[in-house]
């Protein structure tokens, strides 16, 4: 039987980027791999997986970590990029505009698998970064931790499809952001 909780999206743009080394936000925060996901509004097909495999995570949290009792609403990972986040009130980037917006993670010993459109591995880490486009494996799941319930996105593996524009502000290339500066030829100090 195929698992209803795991799916794979269409052609995702791919933000705040952790895939090769664990990453905590916040001091003291248990490190994980992740990556947030913006899938395009256009792509009904995806939106409807994901729907589908959050309401399987819920009926299986119902039998499962809630003891039979299904949260009135319980949380979800996905939210509307046009919006705004519902931690802060605050707007999402603009990155975010038109698109879904979820963030899957994993723990250290669960590393996603990271490959190319030939579906080789990607060693030079360089080639992936915040806003390149990828299709994404993701398990959906019920969670009760400390009073609250809801439901969670499991990174599993990522393919790479194509480079996109940075979304990084650090993410200018020295070559483009510098000129070449003269050197004074008695001191060889530069000139600015």
């Amino acid at each position: 039987m195929a698992n209803e909780t795991r799916i794979m999206t269409g052609k995702v743009r791919l933000s705040y980027v952790h895939l090769f080394k664990p990453y905590a936000a916040n001091a003291g925060q248990e490190e994980k791999y992740s990556c947030t996901i913006l899938v395009p509004k256009h792509d009904v097909a995806t939106k409807a997986k994901i729907d589908a495999a959050i309401n399987a995570a819920i009926e299986k949290g119902v039998t499962g970590c809630w003891a039979g009792v299904k949260p009135p609403r319980p949380a979800t990972p996905i939210y509307d990029g046009d919006s705004v986040r519902p931690s802060d009130g605050a707007e999402f980037g603009p990155e975010c505009k038109g698109y879904w917006v979820f963030t899957a993670s994993a723990k250290t010993e669960f590393a996603p698998g990271v490959v190319d459109v030939r579906a080789q591995p990607i060693l030079n880490q360089s080639e992936i970064y915040s806003g390149i486009y990828a299709r994404v494996s993701v398990t959906f799941f019920a969670y009760s931790v400390n009073g609250k319930k809801g439901i969670g996105a499991g990174l599993n593996n990522v393919q790479k499809l194509a480079d996109g524009e940075p979304l990084a502000a650090s993410a200018i290339r020295a070559e483009d952001e510098f000129d070449a500066v003269q050197i004074d030829p008695l001191t060889g100090e530069p000139i600015l």
